[in-house]
């Protein structure tokens, strides 16, 4: 009798573990089934819409509305005119070492444009023989929601043997960069970029440089040197020194041999910069300084800590300072002077509050199973959609609890840093792109003044294509775009 017993005890638990089994298996298969993303999509399909503690009315964005190929640029005969062609080419650095490339017109970095503050700007893209297809984002330059360059969201990607013109009014000033938002992960990565810098309408009689920062193959470059180049100026000339920095993390530079200023960030100059020396200076991935000097007699070194790669600027004869180890680091929370922004300071009232928490967390993205990126506990597609209506004024926290640096970058829009890790900074400075460390929270403001589908993501451009990316969405605005398949889209 107890044997009869326990054999049926044995066959029920036995059923009752294929049950569990079965119904975990039934969990595991749902999950990554509701994972899977269709072939092609729209980006307004998918997403939780966060109201930001705001009035959801007039939100609806099913029964059509502005579209984004409405919010495009002025017409007019345009007073800058270029033309960008796409192709595959063999660079060569100064070193010798050769590059298997994607460039535009034939070179890496692509040509430099400068402008003319308020001129209005065309620039047409050509794509000779990339096969996945190209488009253009203006980094920093906030156009109208049409000419962002985002395949899939504002355009479709300009495939071999295609053209598409993007025109834009060159409202503000400084330092800016162009780079493909197509596959951009590997494509940037490759080459497709180059320095877009706005100039005041009379220009400076300062010597003003560009330097874009890249790496190829594990080598630091800077500009096309992946050793030490020298770049002549004369004593006593006036020096504006334009860093940008292209790659997915980012570099500690340093600028040794005189005393500089950080005149702007991002495009947008500081109050009353003070003089500074033996600085760390630390830029994140797709961030801009702009430093200013008076070139002295001796020579003055640019470099990144940790590589050999760097410029030297002086006159012919002109010698190195020895190497001096940097004795502070640059931040922008505690330079110079802060400006009035009493409208975004603590007894501000915001329209939208939306906190944005960055992690991790196992489960399926379209598909494949693995332990990634989430924001606000979901995985891409059920991520927050942030709706904003125009005119609005805006607050993004930010936390990250995912122990990896992200700098989330926001199309289309300035935010000023208000403060960090709870506490006021002492000089809110304004950015488009910020670097939000493991275990750090900032709080950021802006005014939505800028119409239209926005890409908010982390600018470390693998980690995107991962998942880590969502939108800033005006009330009523839809776009006619799809991503994937043969739509041949593929923002990230």
């Amino acid at each position: 009798m107890g044997l009869l017993r326990n054999r049926q005890l044995i066959r029920a638990l036995t059923a009752a573990g294929t049950l569990l089994l079965l119904a975990g298996a039934a969990f595991v298969g749902k999950a990554w089934y509701d994972s899977r993303l269709p072939g092609t999509y729209n980006v307004m399909d998918y997403g939780a819409a966060d109201y930001g503690g705001g009035s959801g009315a007039g939100h609806d964005h099913s029964q059509g509305g502005t579209s984004v190929r409405d919010l495009g640029g002025p017409v007019g005969a345009p007073d800058a005119r270029f033309t960008l062609t796409a192709k595959k080419a063999e660079i060569r650095l100064d070193s010798g070492k050769t590059v298997d490339a994607l460039t535009f017109n034939g070179r890496v970095p692509g040509p430099e444009i400068r402008v003319k503050q308020h001129d209005l700007v065309e620039v047409t893209l050509a794509n000779d023989d990339i096969d996945d297809g190209v488009a253009i984002h203006w980094h920093g330059v906030d156009v109208t929601n049409r000419e962002d360059g985002v395949a899939g969201v504002t355009q479709d990607a300009v495939l071999p043997g295609e053209r598409y013109t993007y025109r834009f009014r060159a409202d503000q000033l400084g330092t800016f960069w162009y780079h493909s938002h197509q596959n951009s992960a590997t494509q940037v990565a490759r080459g497709l970029y180059g320095v877009f810098v706005i100039e005041p309408q009379d220009r400076s009689a300062a010597v003003d440089i560009s330097v874009p920062v890249h790496t190829f193959g594990g080598k630091r470059v800077f500009g096309t040197s992946d050793g030490l180049a020298r770049r002549p100026v004369a004593a006593g000339r006036q020096v504006r020194l334009r860093l940008v920095n292209t790659d997915d993390v980012p570099r500690d530079l340093f600028l040794r041999g005189v005393r500089f200023r950080v005149l702007a960030v991002d495009g947008v100059d500081l109050k009353e910069p003070e003089l500074i020396e033996a600085a760390k200076l630390p830029l994140g991935a797709g961030g801009r300084y702009d430093l200013g000097f008076t070139m002295p007699s001796s020579a003055v070194s640019l470099g990144d800590l940790g590589t050999k790669a760097g410029i030297v600027f002086g006159p012919p004869a002109a010698t190195e300072t020895p190497p001096v180890a940097p004795t502070a680091e640059f931040d922008p929370g505690s330079y110079g002077r802060a400006g009035s922004w009493t409208q975004y300071g603590p007894t501000a009232t915001f329209d939208r509050h939306f906190t944005i928490e960055i992690g991790r967390k196992l489960g399926f993205l379209n598909g494949k199973p693995g332990y990634h990126w989430s924001l606000n506990g979901k995985l891409f597609p059920d991520v927050p959609m942030l709706m904003v209506r125009k005119g609005e004024l805006v607050k993004i926290t930010f936390v990250n609890h995912s122990g990896a640096l992200h700098p989330m970058h926001l199309h289309g829009h300035h935010v000023l840093v208000v403060s960090r890790n709870g506490e006021a900074v002492k000089t809110p400075w304004w950015v488009d792109i910020l670097d939000v460390g493991a275990n750090e929270r900032y709080d950021v403001a802006f005014r939505a003044s800028n119409t239209g589908i926005w890409m908010l993501h982390c600018h470390n451009l693998p980690h995107a294509a991962a998942g880590l990316v969502t939108h800033l969405t005006y009330s009523g605005v839809v776009t006619p775009f799809r991503v994937g398949g043969h739509a041949h889209n593929h923002p990230e």
